[in-house]
């Protein structure tokens, strides 16, 4: 189906009084002026996301708006993601924490879920995925597996610092002592290596330099990596997002020797630190597995989990997804993966991850 024919498709009128329409380039504009007003939306929704979902992942998109005769008023990133782990799923968003619709009206918030639910049997999927942030549909079954920590931080450094927790406080002191020193990147080949040999450690497929270089690229003003060096050796890195008046440090992580130096407890710090300088006022910690190793990490330093409402609507498959490292499913693959060669896992850990969102 062209991209004119789809167009004309959802542009005939609903019964809400809204009009759906797919997303064009000459759309893009209007699209994230409205992601950057609406107090629901989220860095997700911006279409960005859609550029390196399709060109870099090779991800099918269906970007979603609903409109009135005031403008936008809806808006719904999907992608189409076919896992031989996870299954045939239409989300929104993969490889993002956040998604679903972000809406001004519940018209346009209905509008856009049903045409969501129509895609999503129409594409014989086995479940349709909405990232939500707060829960929306009670037909719906939904997943409480995830938590998101956020926090407000102050201006003040020293105010931050006193907030930490005194145990948390300790260890990130010990790592400004032990002569840690922090830069901003401008490119991601520093980033990468510390991020690979972290995933690897973890058991899990590292996403592609390229995926990486793509998000710099497409989110030139909102995206920016920090490296923490000991001795002049990368020993942690962060990539962040920046949102309104928000930090997301999204994708983060050091070799080995990381944990014994302090140093993400310092590179976490020094994010903090450099974004309340800049004017940044809340602090978004990301997602984590309820009861996992980041959870108590984050729980630590005084941030309070906050649930995470993923709902699902069941096209082909009778259950929610069981995702969670903990399944037996996955433990043998966990196991397996931790044992290769850094090298191996980075020229195969790519061509599993573009299918893992």
């Amino acid at each position: 189906m062209s991209a004119a024919t789809a167009r004309a498709i959802y542009g005939t009128d609903v019964a809400s009084g809204v009009r759906l329409w797919t997303l064009g380039e000459s759309d893009r504009g209007r699209w994230d002026a409205f992601v950057r007003s609406c107090p629901e939306a989220t860095f997700f929704h911006l279409t960005g996301w859609k550029n390196v979902i399709e060109n870099v992942l090779g991800h099918p998109t269906f970007y979603l708006y609903a409109e009135s005769t005031s403008g936008i008023e809806g808006v719904l990133p999907l992608a189409h993601v076919r896992s031989f782990l996870f299954g045939n799923a239409l989300v929104s968003v993969p490889f993002c924490v956040y998604g679903g619709v972000a809406a001004k009206t519940e018209e346009a918030r209905w509008a856009l879920e049903d045409e969501a639910e129509r895609l999503a049997v129409s594409l014989g999927v086995d479940y349709l995925e909405m990232r939500n942030r707060s829960l929306r549909r009670s037909d719906w079954p939904l997943k409480d597996l995830y938590v998101s920590f956020r926090k407000a931080i102050l201006p003040d450094p020293d105010a931050n610092l006193s907030a930490i927790p005194r145990k948390q406080r300790a260890v990130v002191r010990k790592g400004i002592a032990g002569g840690l020193e922090s830069s901003i990147d401008d490119g991601v080949d520093r980033f990468f290596d510390a991020f690979a040999a972290s995933q690897r450690n973890l058991g899990t497929p590292v996403l592609s330099k390229r995926y990486f270089q793509a998000l710099k690229n497409e989110f030139r003003e909102s995206c920016e990596v920090l490296t923490v060096t000991s001795a002049g050796k990368v020993v942690a890195s962060v990539l962040s997002f920046y949102f309104r008046d928000e930090v997301l440090p999204y994708y983060g992580g050091g070799p080995a020797e990381a944990r014994d130096l302090k140093a993400n407890d310092f590179m976490y710090w020094e994010l903090m630190r450099r974004s309340a300088e800049r004017g940044i006022r809340v602090f978004d910690y990301g997602r984590s597995k309820v009861g996992s190793g980041s959870y108590s990490f984050k729980r630590n330093w005084g941030f309070e989990p906050e649930s995470l409402p993923y709902q699902y609507r069941l096209v082909r498959a009778h259950d929610v997804p069981n995702v969670s490292p903990n399944n037996p499913k996955y433990r043998l693959f966990i196991e397996g993966w931790r044992r290769l060669p850094v090298s191996v896992a980075n020229r195969l850990g790519p061509i599993l991850a573009r299918n893992l969102g």
